[in-house]
């Protein structure tokens, strides 16, 4: 994923993404219910935040984001029948608070939406 996928930056998340990743998801055979349409990651520098609490935290709190807020974009894959692999990298250099995590992950799933939909047309 890393190396065929593109990316983006929404600071202070880096976000590298893959649109129908044969090798990557279509290994397992299709469930029923489409559920691994989208399969997600994130992580944090340990460049940034030396203390494995604090790199936990940034996770944690972007996994919550993430969880809350798919929704729309699970059902425009399944909908288009298109697979996504999604790894979130936090940049910044101070631990963020969860009202920032929301509105910058809720940012970047709008964007992931808006490529969805151009990659279909």
């Amino acid at each position: 994923m890393f190396s065929k996928g593109k990316s983006f930056n929404a600071f202070p998340f880096r976000v590298i993404y893959l649109l129908e990743p044969e090798l990557f998801i279509s290994k397992k055979p299709k469930a029923q219910n489409d559920s691994t349409r989208l399969q997600f990651g994130v992580g944090a520098s340990s460049r940034n935040f030396k203390k494995a609490v604090d790199r936990n935290r940034i996770k944690r709190l972007a996994r919550e984001a993430y969880r809350k807020q798919k929704n729309e974009l699970e059902t425009l894959l399944i909908e288009r029948k298109i697979d996504l692999a999604v790894f979130f990298i936090y940049n910044g250099k101070d631990l963020p608070d969860q009202k920032t995590v929301n509105e910058k992950i809720a940012l970047i799933l709008q964007r992931l939406m808006q490529m969805v939909h151009e990659s279909n047309t």
